[in-house]
């Protein structure tokens, strides 16, 4: 996978994978967390959510701008890792209140900005040498990989120890009782008809007081989701050895400008057009963003009121870990089976893999019941799995049209993700149109649930979306930003993607008061204008990368 790029490409794919791990443990129950923990509505948790995300993103300017002005780009990412450890330590403590919840969301934050951007800054440096330069979008491809590996397996996580609290205090998991408790509990809840039936559920006993039943299954919930951002501290953990033991493969800006070898200067001229053109690309993924993060908050609360609840043993192979991953093992074992080499090996290595991962899957089906519970948060983890998968697709189908000279250009690219990101959320769209609207349905649970084939087949374009926006971006900043402002202009990148991740408020304010057609159509509307804009421009972004 590695082969022909540098070797600092694996340190910064392996450090970046670990810290997305805890990243996307967090991330897959946060709004969950906040409406169970704090008794808020949609918009109230979308709000800190919003806030949280466009931190996350924002605070990567300062970032930049503190690695440039000292170019220790390597001591600014060390700082991060280490701050953002202590804010996952304040949020997996139970019991703490509303502002010191968020509080250790800003210290998070803070850590990120430090970390994210100046990490892809160095694998850009690394990059800058014209032997590699040609292998810089499959390397952010590649990067960008390693996010999601360490994303795939953070729901599963996050609810594995979720669960395992809740069990341990004599519940069982169900989506809809945090809200039915938090209603009851603050005297709204008129018909506790379903609350009943439910807590006799999960606790497998008829329950005489439902008050004490709805705030004892609150607490443990909650600090069920506090034990699995422990995870992510423990994720961070991993994250800062690796970088520790392995960064002298990474570049040093800092030494290499002190023997005056690496800041190159260009024309003031050209570097204003430069700065244009991201700045342009940046307003236009300002609308992607705030698209494609509904992922965390209205798709997620979609996933919770409105899919089905209950699969049968063929759909319940992708929402069980184990079964999911013998079926990908089965799949990388056909791959290797039917991939040109000339060895043997491992062809016979792909073989068996196949032939196992299909055996698992087979007999973890055979076991499942006619009907099986799913869970709102594992829709998360159809992103990254899709995106480790997708990317060398991807590289490949742009490596096929390269030797035939009509590949795309970066800023084409990220116009045609455009697009794609409108057709996933038409897709929703259609699937959602017989739904009554979260306004109407108030406190009560949906009479109607959809297909999760719905969501998924959202996730999947907005997938493949992303792998043409997201890692091209990424990669048309590093190649376009001026080298003296190389940190900047990622802190730049995500400065854009920051406001987006403000504006995902529009999608939690809608879902209180608009029907949820009005709300897909929204997210259309603002990718398809976007794209529009992107390609009446194409030509000075174009020319920005020659």
């Amino acid at each position: 996978m590695f082969k022909n790029h540098p070797k600092g490409l694996a340190v910064a794919f392996f450090a970046n994978m670990g810290e997305r791990f805890g990243f996307y443990t967090m991330m897959a129950c946060l709004v969950f967390f906040l409406q169970a923990r704090f008794a808020l509505a949609e918009d109230q948790a979308g709000n800190i959510y919003s806030w949280f995300y466009t931190l996350i993103y924002g605070l990567a300017l300062v970032g930049g701008l503190i690695a440039d002005k000292t170019q220790n780009y390597k001591g600014t990412i060390l700082t991060g890792i280490v701050v953002m450890l202590v804010g996952y330590i304040v949020m997996a403590i139970p019991g703490m209140g509303l502002k010191i919840t968020i509080a250790g969301l800003m210290v998070i934050a803070l850590g990120n900005g430090l970390f994210k951007g100046n990490l892809q800054a160095l694998v850009g440096q690394l990059y800058d040498d014209p032997k590699y330069e040609k292998l810089r979008d499959s390397a952010f491809s590649l990067f960008y990989m390693g996010i999601n590996i360490g994303a795939f397996f953070a729901p599963s996580a996050a609810n594995g120890i979720r669960n395992w609290f809740l069990k341990s205090q004599g519940f069982i998991y169900d989506a809809d009782l945090p809200g039915l408790c938090n209603s009851y509990i603050g005297g709204s809840l008129t018909d506790t008809t379903n609350l009943q039936m439910l807590a006799d559920k999960v606790t497998g006993a008829p329950v005489a007081d439902l008050g004490v039943f709805a705030q004892s299954y609150i607490d443990a919930f909650s600090t069920g989701y506090n034990y699995a951002f422990g995870i992510a501290a423990g994720a961070m953990v991993i994250s800062l050895l690796i970088y520790i033991l392995f960064k002298r493969q990474l570049p040093d800006r800092k030494k290499l400008v002190g023997t005056n070898k690496e800041i190159i200067e260009i024309p003031k001229s050209e570097e204003k057009q430069r700065i244009v053109a991201l700045l342009l690309v940046f307003f236009v993924v300002i609308f992607f963003w705030m698209s494609f993060h509904q992922n965390g908050l209205t798709l997620s609360y979609f996933a919770r009121d409105y899919v089905a609840k209950v699969v049968g043993p063929i759909t319940y192979i992708f929402f069980e870990l184990k079964s999911f991953l013998s079926l990908i093992a089965a799949i990388i074992g056909l791959i290797f089976v039917f991939k040109k080499s000339e060895k043997i090996l491992p062809r016979i290595i792909g073989g068996a893999l196949f032939v196992i991962g299909g055996l698992l899957t087979y007999f973890f089906y055979s076991q499942y019941a006619p009907s099986n519970s799913i869970e709102p948060e594992i829709f998360q983890q159809f992103n990254p799995i899709f995106i480790v998968f997708g990317t060398p697709i991807v590289v490949w189908f742009f490596g096929f049209l390269r030797a035939r000279n009509i590949e795309p250009s970066t800023p084409k690219k990220i116009g045609i993700g455009m697009i794609l990101a409108a057709v996933g959320f038409f897709v929703i769209l259609i699937g959602s149109l017989h739904l009554l609207s979260p306004s109407t349905l108030g406190t009560a649970v949906s009479p109607n649930r959809i297909s999760p084939n719905w969501l998924i087949s959202t996730y999947f374009t907005l997938t493949i979306a992303e792998l043409f926006l997201s890692p091209m971006g990424i990669s048309f900043v590093s190649k376009v930003a001026p080298p003296r402002w190389q940190g900047l202009m990622q802190g730049g990148w995500f400065a854009a993607t920051a406001i987006g991740n403000k504006l995902t408020v529009v999608g939690s304010s809608m879902w209180v008061k608009a029907e949820l057609w009005q709300l897909w159509l929204t997210f259309i509307v603002c990718c398809l204008l976007s794209a529009a804009f992107l390609f009446s421009i194409m030509k000075r972004l174009e020319n920005a990368t020659k």
